[in-house]
């Protein structure tokens, strides 16, 4: 996400939250009972036996078994969403899944970028609490946000290695907030851009050093600037949360660390210098952190690796940032793709039906390459629509992100490499002075709150019923893909 900019992507504004839906008994729990109802009548009125679940299930008993199964899965709504408190374990990549405790782990999630900044300052601090509380109102379970503030106003980082503790501890309290509300967290370290610091900053902090860079992209080379980064990485993966007394490295609530947000270095086209950087870093991370998964941060854009797939990208301009999707993820120590997606910044700003179906085809592309070159999950870690853009209405955002939905639904269905999405992004009520254009304020959106919890649910049904040992081919996964699919659902 490029904040406060707007060059070839955007500033991406935050995502409210629902203040409206009072949850009487927990987040979760009246979503889910109703749920669980609707699915199990329809299983019951539409008399799937005979018809929907076709040879899978052979009689009534077959039905009724599964029926009993089904029921028992769903009872406990922190079952459901793998969310039990002695299941709160790390998740693992197993070929191209995410599993926790050998189950997929499939992810409906969300960013909001500020949640260590609003923390700092009591008084804003219950609006990181709101954040969780709401996200998992809806059945979400990641949150994409920044573990990095360098230079810069409340700066985590306010010299090379000198850290400001207050700031410390209120990325802790990010951390055991997520815990409370069962929501991980991907924690990026670094940003391309110059908002909360960025390579801009290592740079200034270099030459004030002496060393007379030129380019903000010698953040990438310049071994005293990786240096700073590396140290950074250090602290933060060895940090003992105030709030918990565990080691973030050790801390199941923090599902991957991220090198980087939207890494570019247009100064070499070749990736070449881009690429070196991912493999020192990658490894630098995984050499103090073994456990925990890795992702690089970038946009997807294809490169010169791969000539043939640079006709998906969305504008020429794409071409010359100095990242090469299916290049930057064979790096060893990279356990996911991410992909982001903004149709109205990288292809015109004007709504245009030219939009979904780029999403569409983008997406499929990716999910494609993460099968068959990379053999990992893939992550559309950014997706949004702005209501600034010229022919904006809330529909047409609502289509986007069920499109985006659905081709995530698509590839699960299937075990495929489509292993979730993050909306950008959620606020909750009283942010709206954040906000770009890109906010969806779930008490102010009930259709878009509709389908962010229609997908929750799908995709937890599929972590709760089906395992890797299932391999897919269970006859629970046939009963699911009726249920799931179903057009009245």
């Amino acid at each position: 996400m490029e904040e406060n900019l707007r060059c070839s992507h955007i500033y991406y504004g935050p995502k409210e939250h629902i203040d409206t839906m009072t949850r009487q008994p927990s987040s979760m729990e009246s979503f889910g009972v109703c749920i669980i109802s609707l699915i199990l009548l329809l299983m019951l009125t539409k008399n799937l036996s005979s018809n929907a679940l076709g040879d899978s299930i052979k009689d009534e008993e077959g039905l009724k078994e599964d029926q009993n199964e089904m029921e028992n899965s769903l009872s406990n709504n922190d079952e459901m969403r793998g969310m039990k408190d002695d299941d709160w374990q790390m998740v693992q990549k197993k070929g191209n899944q995410f599993v926790v405790n050998d189950k997929p782990f499939y992810v409906n999630g969300f960013n909001t970028y500020w949640l260590m900044v609003f923390a700092a300052d009591e008084s804003t601090r219950g609006k990181v609490t709101e954040v969780f509380k709401q996200a998992s109102s809806v059945g979400m379970t990641v949150c994409r946000t920044w573990a990095f503030n360098d230079g810069q106003w409340r700066a985590l980082q306010k010299s090379p290695s000198v850290y400001d503790e207050e700031v410390f501890k209120a990325l802790d309290f990010v951390v055991s907030e997520a815990k409370k509300y069962k929501i991980r967290l991907i924690l990026s370290l670094a940003n391309n851009w110059e908002a909360y610091g960025g390579k801009a900053q290592y740079v200034k902090w270099g030459n004030a050093a002496g060393l007379n860079l030129t380019s903000d992209d010698d953040f990438y080379s310049h071994p005293t600037l990786r240096s700073y980064y590396k140290a950074h990485v250090k602290t933060v993966l060895n940090r003992v949360n105030t709030f918990t007394n565990i080691t973030y490295k050790e801390d199941p609530t923090i599902f991957a660390w991220e090198l980087m947000n939207e890494p570019r270095c247009t100064s070499d086209p070749t990736g070449d210098k881009l690429q070196d950087w991912i493999q020192e870093m990658a490894f630098h991370v995984k050499k103090i952190d073994p456990k925990h998964l890795v992702e690089v941060g970038v946009e997807g854009f294809y490169g010169p690796s791969t000539p043939q797939r640079t006709q998906l990208n969305p504008n020429t301009y794409a071409t010359q940032v100095g990242t090469d999707f299916i290049r930057n993820h064979l790096v060893l120590g990279v356990d996911f793709a991410s992909v982001h997606m903004y149709p109205d910044s990288w292809i015109s700003q004007q709504i245009a039906d030219t939009h979904i179906p780029f999403v569409k085809s983008w997406m499929e592309a990716h999910i494609e390459d993460a099968e068959r070159y990379l053999g990992m999950p893939v992550v559309f870690a950014e997706f949004g629509v702005s209501s600034k853009d010229p022919g904006y209405n809330s529909s047409y955002r609502d289509t986007v992100i069920s499109t985006v939905y659905s081709t995530i639904l698509n590839s699960t269905k299937k075990g495929g490499s489509g292993a979730g999405s993050l909306l950008w992004q959620f606020f909750p009520d009283g942010t709206d002075n954040m906000d770009d254009g890109y906010a969806i304020v779930l008490s102010k959106s009930p259709s878009t709150s509709s389908i962010i919890q229609l997908q929750s649910t799908r995709l937890a049904l599929f972590n709760s019923l089906c395992n890797t040992k299932c391999n897919w081919g269970c006859k629970k996964k046939k009963l699911l893909e009726e249920i799931l699919y179903h057009d009245e659902l």
